[in-house]
């Protein structure tokens, strides 16, 4: 395993292929890694890394296995990482005795201790890499990455961990980086509802809402979110940079946690609600911001608007 400087004697597999890993693999191959395979469920999306990254399309999990020193994984939810890490089957734990994983997945935090758990078995590592940005951050290396896991593994990994961040920070044993990701998430997708209410409030009441988010941003009411997404609510552009429908799921993973600490959470509850009713209208796809389309007085939401 390289220990610094240029990634060439390193050689990443990607298994998720998405907005986030493709750019992610493509920033890593910027950076002189060799992208050895690639492998995602939608087989176009591993079509296209491929071919932009110069992997190996692979169509088995165990392949990536075979052909990477480094395993980073991409994917949805506690059902696909359950998937991938598979005790039986094709699966990323085939024949991965001294391979290490790095699983970026926003998922339940005991799932990540599991899987953990699943590659020491298998002679492997495992470490969490929590991100807490969007595509643009993939693509330029500094997304803020939490880690999570043994410390000596990260130390291994920790050059390729820089490659792609501009802030890494090790929080602790498997799981404390995912509790942390999951409150992150939390309190982001609450200042998302809150702004998209205050924002449709101020356009019923007739309000200059350029006016309006200018006074937010010099007063209490501010926040990364009124950045990132406030002019978006006002202008109906919900180009996905973080879906719903992911901002739903990442609320709930930290309501079962606020449930297990026996804490009760209304306002977290209330934005959840507000994430599933827009799954729930189909239109579970738009960016976070498209929460503003269920505010906003005289809007229909349409999956797609």
């Amino acid at each position: 395993m390289k220990s610094s400087g240029s990634g060439a004697k390193t050689a990443v597999g990607f298994v998720g292929v998405g907005r986030m890993g493709a750019n992610m693999a493509l920033r890593l191959r910027d950076c002189g890694y060799a992208i050895a395979a690639v492998y995602d469920a939608r087989d176009e999306s591993a079509v296209a890394s491929a071919q932009d990254t110069g992997a190996k399309h692979v169509r088995t999990l165990a392949d990536v296995t075979a052909l990477a020193d480094v395993i980073v994984t991409v994917v949805t939810d506690d059902a696909a990482m359950r998937t991938i890490f598979a005790e039986s089957g094709d699966t990323l734990l085939a024949g991965a005795e001294g391979k290490i994983f790095v699983n970026t997945a926003t998922v339940t935090p005991g799932v990540h201790v599991e899987i953990e758990r699943r590659a020491k078995a298998r002679g492997a590592s495992a470490l969490e890499a929590c991100m807490a940005s969007s595509i643009t951050q993939a693509r330029d290396g500094s997304l803020y990455l939490m880690i999570g896991g043994e410390r000596d593994v990260y130390e291994r990994v920790k050059p390729m961990l820089e490659s792609m961040s501009s802030s890494l920070r090790y929080i602790g044993p498997s799981g404390s980086a995912a509790q942390v990701k999951a409150l992150v998430n939390m309190v982001m997708n609450v200042n998302t509802a809150g702004l998209a209410e205050g924002l449709g409030l101020g356009d019923a009441l007739g309000l200059d809402l350029a006016m309006l988010r200018d006074v937010f941003s010099q007063t209490g009411a501010n926040s990364r979110v009124l950045e990132t997404d406030g002019l978006d609510m006002q202008n109906r552009e919900h180009d996905v940079f973080f879906s719903a429908a992911h901002a739903a799921k990442d609320t709930h993973i930290a309501l079962a946690l606020a449930t297990d600490a026996g804490l009760a959470l209304p306002v977290a509850a209330a934005t959840a609600a507000q994430y599933d009713r827009m799954v729930a209208l189909g239109i579970g796809e738009l960016d976070k911001s498209g929460v503003a389309e269920l505010t906003f007085s005289g809007r229909a939401p349409v999956a797609g608007s």
